[in-house]
């Protein structure tokens, strides 16, 4: 990785060009749920910004490629897998999916001269022969995501968002329940959750919250009650196992349309779709002569 010197504090830059430099690179990547990593290429652990950064960790960076312009900074980070930093377990279940990443230049004699180089995300991960090999993505990939609202009759908020503002803590809206049977980590079985509707949950979040999953999500595709007996299958296997007993969270879920917006959720007044937009049926119709073509409502 490279930095214009202009843009090096003026204390590294002098250390830089005094001649006798004691450099190294430090990587701090922090998954989704908060948990933070820090890797050094140094002989010995770095301190800063209240991270510790291990030396012996085997992470590496390839040469990073920065440009002017919205060109997509990219480069890669290779790593080995150790039960101390990087498990393959949180790699096969998606903890480091789209994980912050920043990359210093260090004066490891003393840590307060360094220079941020590089602010992104993971991108593709692979692994294999006990290491792993992780795509790293500049700030400019965000602006590569499709932007803006589309005008169409469903609603474009996420239930429970800043937009949508149902509390999904409220009664009736999730429910916390221990797993009783579970079926390729993706059907789960429940007797005695009875109390919510045929169907209540589908296209809601299943949360689980402790275990060896406790952190994953999963997107609900059917909820059948049937008697005393509730089954939730989600749309894709759950990427770490879950036991009987792992608590869970299941929260309702919306298929957003206006009906479901009023009904279930007494919420029509933060709906974000157009219910009145014509369909296409209406917007593809032409005059026939065997209709009474008076000019009224089609």
């Amino acid at each position: 990785m490279s930095t214009p010197s202009e843009f090096f504090p003026a204390d590294l830059r002098d250390h830089l060009e005094s001649g006798n430099t004691t450099l190294c690179h430090a990587w701090a990547v922090t998954r989704a749920d908060g948990t933070t990593y820090g890797f050094t290429d140094h002989d010995l652990d770095l301190t800063f910004e209240g991270i510790t950064f291990k030396a012996d960790t085997g992470l590496t960076a390839l040469a990073l490629e920065q440009t002017t312009g919205l060109s997509v900074d990219n480069t890669e980070s290779l790593g080995a897998l150790s039960s101390a930093a990087v498990r393959e377990a949180d790699i096969e279940a998606g903890r480091f999916d789209g994980a912050r990443v920043r990359a210093w230049l260090v004066n490891w004699r003393d840590p307060d001269q360094r220079v941020l180089q590089f602010n992104g995300t993971f991108g593709e991960i692979t692994r294999g022969a006990g290491g792993f090999r992780a795509e790293l993505r500049g700030l400019t990939e965000m602006l590569n995501q499709p932007q803006g609202r589309v005008y169409h009759s469903a609603c474009s908020a996420v239930l429970g968002d800043g937009r949508c503002t149902v509390d999904l803590d409220a009664p009736g809206l999730s429910v916390r329940v221990a797993v009783e049977e579970v079926e390729e980590a993706r059907v789960f079985r429940f007797t005695g959750l009875t109390g919510f509707d045929d169907r209540w949950f589908e296209r809601g979040r299943f949360v689980v919250e402790t275990g060896a999953a406790a952190g994953l999500v999963g997107l609900v595709k059917n909820d059948r009650l049937t008697g005393v007996a509730r089954t939730v299958e989600l749309w894709t296997p759950l990427r770490a196992e879950v036991a009987t007993g792992d608590r869970v969270r299941i929260e309702a879920g919306c298929d957003k349309r206006s009906e479901t917006c009023r009904l279930k959720f007494n919420n029509f007044n933060n709906f974000r779709g157009f219910p009145h937009v014509p369909g296409e049926d209406w917007l593809a119709a032409y005059p026939a002569s065997s209709d009474a073509n008076d000019g009224g409502s089609l």
